[in-house]
C-alpha cells in the first residue's frame, strides 16, 4: 500500500528553563512497521461525481482517501491537522474539491481524542486549512448547504470530559471564515447531529444530547430539557423543539436521516429507557413522530454507535450502524443483520446514483461494496491501529506485541522481516493471546510464550501451538458488576510486568498486586489495596439510561506496574485513581508516595524506575478524563518521599499535551523520552528542559514506548507501532554542543542481517540492512563530504562522495575511473546538508567492474562481521570513529562461523574478479570490432559469441553470465561456498583464460 504524509510544523514555539540549543532532528526519521489493517473509524463518505472516491475518518488515525473503491487509501491530514480524531467528512454536492472535516470523534469511549476544530479542502485533500471551532470539542456533524458550498452548518457535542460553553449549533456563511452559533441549549447538553431538508437547505433539525464521560462512569442523556430534536424554517434564526409522540422524560443520544426523495419522512434513532428506546418515524417534517421499532440493536450501547442511514432513492429502506449493522426494507419495521468484515458498526454513506455502491466503517476499518453489502473490499491496507502497552521480546528480528482494541486479542508484528513471505503486509501480524485491551508480554528468554491478559483475565499464550492457558485471578467474570462488590477489581487493561530479576517471575495487577512463579498456576497476592477507592467512585457505569460495564470505568485499580532493574524487590504501582506506591522488600511492606501536590484522581499511565539510580522514578500521569488536559511528569530520587515535577508551563511540552508515558534511557542518564496525546518529546536534562522529537511521525497519541537494541519503540492509538532505528547519536553528549565544528557520532554495533526475499512494493517499507552513521554539519560549511569505510586492518573498503564532482578531485592515484582499484561511488543520501544528517551504509564492498558506469563495483559482497572505522571528511579536516558490525545470531544457531562467512566473501572476491576480467575483456572486444577487418574481426565475433549472450527470448547462457550465475549462487544466504562451486570457479578461469589467449595471438 501507499500513503502520503506531509512534514509541517504543529508545535508552538517553546521557552527553556534552562540554556539548551534545540537541535533539529529531521534527519532521524521513524518508520512504521504496521500492523497494515485498519482500527476503527467513525465516519466515511463519499462523492457522486466521483464514484471511486471515499473518505474516512479514523479516531485516531485522522482523514484517509481513496480513488479506486477501496483498494489503496492514502493519508491526507497529516501535516495540517492537529488531532488525528475525526466526527465527519463532508464533500460538496456541486464540486468535489470542496471538502470540510470536523474533528473529535462522536463515538465517546474513554480513549476518544480530542477535536480540534474544524478543517477545509479546495483540492480534494490535497491541502487544509483550519477554518475554527477549536474549543468545539467533539463534532457529531458537518452538513455543507447543497445550494451554496460555503455555507456550512456544525454539531458539537462538546468536551467528552467537562462541561464547556462551546457546545451547539454553528454556521457559517462564507466557508468557515466567520462562525455563529446558532443554537445552544447549555454548557453541559452538545448536540450530536443534524440534517438539512433536501430541497430546502434552510430549514433544519439537530440532536441535542447531554454526554459526559468520567473515569468511572458514561453519562448519556438527561431530562426532556437535556436532550430532544429541535428545528428551524429559517435557517437557525429560530428553532422549534419537536415532541409529538417523542419520549415524555429521560432522552438519550439521538441520530436523524430525512429521505433525499421524499422530504416529509424524518427518522429519528433514540435512545430512552426500557421500550421507548429505537427507531421513530416522522412522515410530516417532525410535527408528529410514530414509534416503529423498539429493536434492542438498534440502541446497542447508544453512546458508542447511534447512527441511521437512509437508502437515498427509496424511504423504506434503513441501514442502522450498532452492533450489528442492521437493514430494514419496509421503513424499520423489520430487521436483518447485514455481514461486514468487522463488528461495532459506525456510519454508513451510499452513492446517490447507485445506492448498491456504498462504504461503511466500524471498529475494524472502511469498507467499500459494489454490490449492495454482498462483498465488500479488504481493511488491511489501512494502517490505522490503535494499540496500548507495547513490548518486545528477545529474539532477532525482534518483534512488538500489544493489545489492539477491537482485536480480538493481542497482536505482535516484526521490526524486520524476519522470513521470506508473499504477502508481507498481511502475513507478519500474529494472534498473541488475551483480547484488544492487552497486554501482550513476551516471556524474556523464551519469545514463544506471551503472557496475555483479556480485561484482567490472564493467560499464558504458546506462539508454537496457537493455544493459551487461562488463570485468571479470582476466576470471577466482573462483567456487569458494580466495582464496590468485586474482590478483584481489574481495568480492561489491567498491566502485566516480568521482573528483570527472574523471568519466572510475573506480577499482575487488581486493585492489589499478584505474583506468581509458575505461569499462573498458583497466585500470591503481594499487597494491600494500592488505590484511593473513593467510595462514589465505585458505581455501575451508564446513566441515566443505559448500563455499559464491560471493566473500561472500573476506577480505582493498578494501571502500571514497575520493578527496578537496578535493586530486586523494588517495585513501583499506580493506578488508575492517581495513587503511586512502592515496596522496597517485594511486597512484604508498602509505602503511599503520591505526589502531595499533584490534582488527586489521574490515571497513572507509566512509572519508570531509574535505569541508574535504586532511589530514583518517574512517573506519567493522566487527567483529561477529568477534564485537565495538561502534562503532569514527576520524578523522584529518594524513592518518593519528595516529587518534582518535569512539565511545567515553560520548560516545552504544551499545556494541553496529556502526558502517557515517561522513559529513561538506559545508556545516557538523564535523556529522557515523553509520548503524549499528541506527539514525542525528549529531555537531555532530566526533564528540566523539553524538545519537540517529533520528525515524521504523524500527531496521534503515543501510548507507550520501549528503548530497546538502541531503537525507540512506539505505540500510537491510531497508526499503530512505529520505530526509530538507532538513536545512538542522543546518547552522545555532542548531540547537546554543535556548533562550528563538524561531528561525526559513533556508529552503534549493527547486527549483520540478510534482507529475506520480500516484495520491496509491500508494506510496511522495510529498511534494508545497514550501518547508520550520524553526522553533523556547521553552518557556512562548503564542499562535498566524504565517508570511508576501513576495516580492521586500515583498509578501505569504500569511499561514499556527496556529488559527482568529488570524484575526480579525490581521486590520484589514476585518471581513469573505470580502472580504479578502490572503490567509490556518489551517494545522494550521503548530504552535505547543514545540520544533523544521516547516512545509511549497506555494509557492501566492492562489486565487478562493468562498462555500464551507474553498476560499476556495485553490489558486491556483504563486508565480514569485525571492528570497521568510519572516516568521515568535511572541507579537508577528517573524522573517526570505530563499530563493530556482528554476525546474526541466528545465523551462528545454524552453525556458521566467522572464518566460514571470510571463506565465503574470499570466494565471492575471486569469482568478482573473475567477473570484471571477462567483463572488461567483453568490453575491449566489443571496442575493437568497430575497428577491425578481416580474419581479425571474425576472431573478434567468435570470442564475442563465446563472451555474450545473443539478443532476444531464452538465449543460451555465455561466458559473462556463467560467471554471474556463480557469484549469484554463493551469494544468497551465508554459506560455504561448495565443492561445485569451487569446481565451477576453476572451470570458468580456465576458460576465460583461453579466449583470452585467443585473442591474443
Amino acid at each position: 500500500m501507499k500513503f502520503r504524509l506531509h512534514f509541517s510544523a504543529i508545535f508552538i514555539s517553546f521557552f527553556f528553563s534552562t540554556i539548551l540549543i534545540a537541535q533539529d532532528f529531521k534527519a532521524l526519521q521513524y518508520r512504521t512497521v504496521g500492523p497494515e489493517r485498519g482500527g476503527r473509524v467513525t465516519t466515511v463518505t463519499g462523492t457522486a461525481m466521483l464514484p471511486g472516491t471515499f473518505y474516512l475518518g479514523a479516531s485516531g488515525g485522522g482523514v484517509w482517501k481513496t480513488d479506486d473503491y477501496g483498494t489503496t487509501w492514502n493519508n491526507i491530514s497529516d501535516g495540517f491537522f492537529d488531532t488525528p480524531s475525526i466526527g465527519a467528512i463532508q464533500v460538496a454536492v456541486n464540486d468535489p474539491n470542496i471538502v470540510y472535516a470536523g474533528t473529535g470523534s462522536d463515538g465517546l469511549r474513554s480513549n476518544v481524542i480530542s477535536g480540534k476544530g474544524v478543517y477545509k479542502s479546495i483540492d480534494a485533500g490535497k491541502n487544509w486549512e483550519h477554518i475554527g471551532l477549536r474549543k468545539a470539542g467533539q463534532i457529531g456533524a458537518v452538513e455543507i448547504d447543497p445550494t451554496n458550498n460555503q455555507i456550512v452548518w456544525v454539531a458539537a457535542i462538546g468536551n467528552a470530559f467537562g462541561s464547556n460553553s462551546e457546545r451547539g449549533i454553528y454556521k457559517t456563511l462564507d466557508g468557515g471564515q466567520h462562525w455563529k452559533k446558532v443554537l445552544f441549549i447549555s454548557d453541559k447538553v452538545g448536540f450530536a447531529d443534524l440534517e438539512l431538508l433536501p430541497g430546502n437547505p434552510n430549514i433544519v433539525y439537530a440532536a441535542a444530547w447531554k454526554a459526559e464521560r468520567k473515569p468511572w462512569t458514561i453519562i448519556s442523556g438527561g431530562n426532556k430539557e437535556e436532550g430532544g430534536i429541535y428545528k428551524s424554517i429559517n435557517g437557525g434564526k429560530d428553532w422549534i423543539k419537536l415532541e409529538n409522540g417523542l419520549p415524555k422524560n429521560i432522552i438519550g443520544k439521538i441520530d436523524l436521516a430525512v429521505s433525499p426523495v421524499n422530504s416529509s419522512i424524518l427518522y429519528a434513532v433514540i435512545e430512552a429507557p426500557g421500550k421507548e428506546g429505537g427507531l421513530y418515524k416522522s412522515v410530516n417534517q417532525g410535527k408528529s413522530f410514530k414509534q416503529v421499532s423498539d429493536n434492542i440493536g438498534l440502541v446497542n450501547r447508544p453512546f458508542y454507535y447511534t447512527n441511521i442511514e437512509l437508502d437515498p432513492t427509496n424511504p423504506d429502506i434503513v441501514y442502522s450502524n450498532a452492533n450489528p449493522l442492521l437493514k430494514s426494507v419496509d421503513g424499520g419495521k423489520s430487521w436483518k443483520r447485514m455481514s461486514v468484515p468487522h463488528g461495532d458498526n459506525h456510519d454508513i454513506w451510499l452513492n446517490p446514483n447507485n445506492p448498491d455502491l456504498l462504504i461503511q466503517c466500524n471498529d475494524g476499518g472502511a469498507n467499500v461494496s459494489h454490490n449492495g453489502g454482498k462483498t465488500w473490499s479488504t481493511q488491511f491496507n489501512q494502517p490505522t491501529a490503535e494499540l496500548y502497552q507495547v513490548e518486545v521480546d528477545d529474539q532477532y528480528p525482534y518483534w512488538l506485541y500489544a493489545g489492539m482494541q477491537d482485536n480480538s486479542s493481542t497482536i505482535g508484528v516484526p521490526s524486520f522481516p524476519p522470513s521470506a513471505i508473499q504477502n508481507p503486509g498481511t502475513g507478519w501480524i500474529i494472534n498473541s493471546g488475551g483480547c484488544e485491551t492487552g497486554p501482550g508480554v513476551p516471556k524474556p528468554g523464551n519469545h514463544n510464550i506471551v503472557y496475555a491478559n483479556c480485561k484482567g483475565r490472564f493467560s499464558v499464550f504458546d506462539k508454537r501451538t496457537g493455544t493459551e492457558k487461562s488463570y485468571y485471578v479470582g476466576a470471577a467474570n466482573i462483567y456487569g458488576h458494580n466495582p464496590k462488590d468485586l474482590k478483584y477489581r481489574f481495568q480492561r487493561v489491567a498491566p502485566i510486568h516480568v521482573s528483570p530479576h527472574n523471568p519466572d517471575v510475573v506480577y499482575h495487577g487488581s486493585q492489589f498486586l499478584h505474583k506468581t512463579v509458575t505461569d499462573g498456576l498458583k497466585w500470591e497476592t503481594i499487597s494491600p489495596d494500592l488505590t484511593a477507592f473513593e467510595a462514589d467512585k465505585q458505581v455501575i457505569s451508564g446513566s441515566p439510561i443505559t448500563r455499559d460495564i464491560t471493566g473500561e470505568e472500573y476506577y480505582s485499580t493498578l494501571y502500571s506496574i514497575r520493578e527496578s532493574k537496578l535493586k530486586e524487590g523494588l517495585i513501583w504501582t499506580g493506578s488508575n485513581d492517581g495513587i503511586i506506591s512502592v515496596t522496597q522488600d517485594g511486597g512484604k511492606t508498602w509505602k503511599n508516595v503520591t505526589p502531595k501536590k499533584m490534582p488527586k484522581g489521574g490515571r497513572v499511565e507509566s512509572v519508570e524506575p531509574s535505569q541508574f539510580n535504586p532511589a530514583k522514578a518517574y512517573i506519567a500521569v493522566d487527567r483529561h478524563l477529568l477534564g485537565d488536559s495538561k502534562p503532569y511528569l514527576y520524578k523522584t530520587d529518594n524513592y518518593g518521599q519528595s516529587w518534582e515535577l518535569i512539565s511545567t508551563e515553560a520548560n516545552g511540552i504544551p499545556s494541553d499535551f496529556t502526558t502517557r508515558v515517561l522513559r529513561e534511557d538506559p545508556v545516557r542518564e538523564g535523556l529522557l523520552y515523553a509520548g503524549t496525546e499528541f506527539g514525542m518529546f525528549v529531555s537531555f536534562n532530566d526533564g528540566k528542559s523539553w524538545q519537540k522529537f517529533q520528525q515524521n511521525l504523524p500527531v496521534t497519541p503515543i501510548t507507550d514506548l520501549k528503548i530497546f537494541r538502541g531503537d525507540l519503540v512506539l505505540s500510537t492509538m491510531g497508526r499503530g507501532f512505529w520505530i526509530l532505528d538507532n538513536i545512538t547519536a542522543l546518547r552522545q553528549q555532542a548531540i547537546n554542543n554543535l556548533k562550528d565544528t563538524p561531528v561525526l557520532f559513533k556508529p552503534d554495533n549493527t547486527i549483520r542481517y540478510r534482507y529475506p526475499k520480500v516484495s520491496s512494493r509491500a508494506f510496511p517499507h522495510y529498511p534494508r540492512t545497514s550501518v547508520i552513521i550520524d553526522y553533523y554539519i556547521p553552518k557556512g560549511t562548503k564542499g562535498g563530504t566524504q565517508l570511508e569505510i576501513l576495516n580492521d586492518k586500515n583498509e578501505s573498503v569504500v569511499i561514499i562522495v556527496s556529488d559527482k564532482s568529488q570524484l575526480k578531485s579525490t581521486v590520484t592515484e589514476v585518471e581513469d575511473m573505470n580502472l580504479s582499484q578502490t572503490f567509490r561511488y556518489v551517494d545522494t543520501k550521503l548530504e552535505d546538508k547543514e545540520g544533523l544528517n544521516r547516512f545509511r551504509w549497506n555494509l557492501r564492498q566492492k562489486g565487478a567492474w562493468s562498462a555500464n558506469e551507474n553498476r560499476s563495483y556495485k553490489n558486491g559482497p556483504m563486508v565480514a562481521p569485525g571492528t570497521y572505522t568510519a572516516k568521515l571528511t568535511v572541507n579537508g579536516k577528517t573524522y573517526e570513529q570505530s563499530f563493530e558490525i556482528v554476525m546474526d545470531p541466528r545465523v551462528i544457531k545454524q552453525g556458521m562461523t566467522k572464518a566460514d562467512i571470510e571463506q565465503q566473501i574470499a570466494m565471492q572476491q575471486k569469482v568478482i574478479n573473475l567477473l570484471s576480467e571477462s567483463n572488461k575483456l567483453q568490453s575491449e572486444l566489443e571496442s575493437e570490432v568497430k575497428k577491425a577487418k578481416g580474419n581479425r574481426l571474425e576472431k573478434l565475433k567468435s570470442t564475442l559469441k563465446q563472451l555474450k549472450n545473443d539478443k532476444g527470448a531464452y538465449p543460451q547462457q555465455m561466458l559473462v553470465s556463467q560467471i554471474s550465475y556463480l557469484y549469484y549462487m554463493i551469494s544468497g544466504a551465508d554459506q560455504l561456498p561448495g565443492q561445485e562451486a569451487e569446481n565451477r570457479y576453476a572451470e570458468l578461469v580456465k576458460r576465460v583464460d583461453t579466449l583470452k589467449a585467443e585473442v591474443e595471438n
